[in-house]
């Protein structure tokens, strides 16, 4: 009796969802790395998203969530390793090509403002923060802006679209669009936002388009790690 095959959409979609389960698995460090610093650092400056934390954390207590996250990081890589193929090697190939991301994207940002829009990107100087705090914000900044912005909103937005019967250009394309918007947006509300500027929120509306064409086409993981460099390489290199 022949064996059953799936068919190439099946397997496109099995390959699809064991890719991000993957890429869950190797941010997840990243993020305990940040919930472990808020609570060890006492950091008070926190990211536009982190309010669903901050609702948890007080509901159940930081520590308590902490443990929370181990035990579901456990809990995945077995799934992993029962399933698939999963290395820790994976990490560097990821943490090298977003290294190079981190280290240009910026560069190209400035030149688009600049010399096509005509645009100054002169952004707000980082905040008063020691840079053990500065690296813990850039990782959970990576973690959190990424999950909710791309994966989420972007990838959401985008399927919701498409199954709406909205042309597929379209339907990424507007997704893109309103998930960068909304990106940009973020860091202007809050106590710690930053005064309303056309210049700045261009800058940032740029890179989430950036950041979304990452995630797109190289994977939830390599967004997550360019994102939270090129942080840090902004709030402590330059």
């Amino acid at each position: 009796m022949p064996s059953r095959r799936l068919k190439p959409t099946s397997r496109a979609r099995a390959r699809a969802r064991a890719n991000l389960l993957t890429s869950l698995a190797l941010v997840f460090p990243c993020l305990l790395i940040y919930e472990l610093g808020v609570l060890l650092l006492g950091l008070r400056q926190r990211n536009g998203v982190d309010l669903i934390t901050d609702e948890i954390g007080a509901h159940i207590g930081y520590l308590q969530f902490g443990v929370l996250l181990v035990v579901l990081f456990f809990l995945l890589i077995l799934h992993l390793r029962r399933t698939q193929r999963f290395e820790w090697s994976a990490l560097v190939p990821v943490l090298l090509e977003s290294g190079i991301y981190a280290l240009t994207m910026g560069t190209l940002i400035v030149f688009v403002m600049v010399d096509v829009l005509g645009m100054s990107p002169r952004m707000a100087l980082a905040r008063a923060t020691a840079p053990a705090g500065k690296i813990v914000l850039a990782l959970g900044a990576g973690v959190h802006e990424e999950l909710f912005f791309r994966l989420a909103l972007l990838g959401g937005l985008a399927f919701a679209l498409r199954q709406l019967r909205a042309p597929r250009l379209l339907a990424v394309g507007t997704a893109f669009v309103i998930s960068a918007a909304l990106f940009s947006a973020a860091h202007h509300l809050g106590p710690y936002g930053d005064p309303i500027s056309l210049g700045v929120f261009t800058y940032r509306f740029l890179a989430g388009i950036l950041f979304g064409l990452i995630y797109w086409y190289r994977g939830f993981a390599v967004a997550v790690y360019t994102h939270a460099l090129y942080d840090i390489y902004v709030m402590i290199l330059r």
